[in-house]
């Protein structure tokens, strides 16, 4: 595949890498840090720690990305941002999205969204960016809206129905490319979103939030203007593009870049201890070893 030029970083530039505190840091989020940074080289690099699967993340961890990253050389001002130091933040959102009608409340178990899709339309997507696109069994429960005070646990999804209705056709902006080389300025299909997404879950319970919408505050609050990551998580964009202009949120420049998958061709996961970062370290690896795997 042909990437698009890299454009030249200045002083403006925000950018950040926001890795989950739930495994070893491997070769794929070497990588990733490293062109966040290098594309904020006269800006600003932060580090954020997205921690809302506390039954996952753990502070040894944590301090393994630290080091890891310090290791590689870079730096980032302190102190880092915590997502589980934001719920309020994320619960004022859910709030907003409620009062507007555009939540609602989803018992379903993943079982009865499983049943659910046994038979789908001729031609419907089954899976979205969220895994299994959701067919709306709770929507009309009449769960939702300012009349009724929102739940304080459970799953919150978002009716992409209503959602896209009110945003009408929106645009990102990509410096990178996409898995099929996607670039430049994409336009989103309101209905082409709502087809291929679904309502995507904004709350989950024992958690108060979502990655997709921890992400989006977090942003707008670090003020970042270009969001580097994988290209895995080119098609979560339109999710967080719709959540932006529903909050009100600017929306950054996206830039995806390529993975670094292992010798079958499969993407680093962070199971993949053999591609840790710290394996690597121990074996007498330095940072410009690593620079040269991941082709820096």
């Amino acid at each position: 595949m042909t990437h698009p030029p890299e454009t030249q970083p200045d002083s403006r530039q925000i950018t950040r890498f926001a890795p989950s505190p739930t495994g070893p840091l491997h070769l794929g989020h070497a990588y990733s840090a490293l062109i966040a940074a290098e594309r904020a080289r006269a800006g600003t690099f932060h580090l954020r720690i997205e921690d809302i699967d506390t039954s996952r993340a753990r502070p040894e961890w944590e301090e393994r990305i630290f080091d890891d990253l310090h290791w590689l050389g870079l730096r980032w001002p302190v102190p880092v941002m915590r997502q589980s130091e934001r719920l309020a933040s994320y619960r004022m959102a859910l709030r907003r999205l409620w009062e507007d009608g555009l939540l609602y409340r989803c018992t379903c178990r993943r079982r009865d969204i499983e049943a659910a899709l046994s038979a789908p339309q001729e031609g419907a997507p089954l899976h979205g960016p969220d895994g299994l696109i959701y067919p709306g069994t709770c929507r009309e429960s009449g769960d939702r809206g300012p009349a009724r005070p929102m739940p304080e646990d459970g799953v919150l999804r978002l009716d992409m129905g209503r959602a896209v209705a009110r945003t009408g056709a929106l645009t990102f902006r990509e410096t990178g490319s996409g898995p099929n080389g996607e670039t430049g300025d994409i336009a989103l299909d309101p209905q082409e979103v709502l087809r291929t997404t679904g309502d995507i879950i904004l709350a989950r319970r024992d958690m108060g939030t979502s990655y997709h919408l921890s992400v989006v505050i977090d942003d707008a609050e670090q003020n970042i203007t270009e969001v580097t990551r994988g290209q895995d998580l080119f098609e979560a964009t339109r999710i967080h593009v719709v959540l932006q202009a529903l909050l009100g949120l600017p929306t950054p420049v996206f830039h995806h870049h390529r993975l670094i998958r292992d010798d079958h061709g499969k993407r680093l996961a962070k199971r993949d201890d053999a591609r840790a970062i710290a394996a690597y370290r121990a074996e007498g690896a330095t940072p410009a070893d690593i620079r040269r795997i991941v082709g820096l």
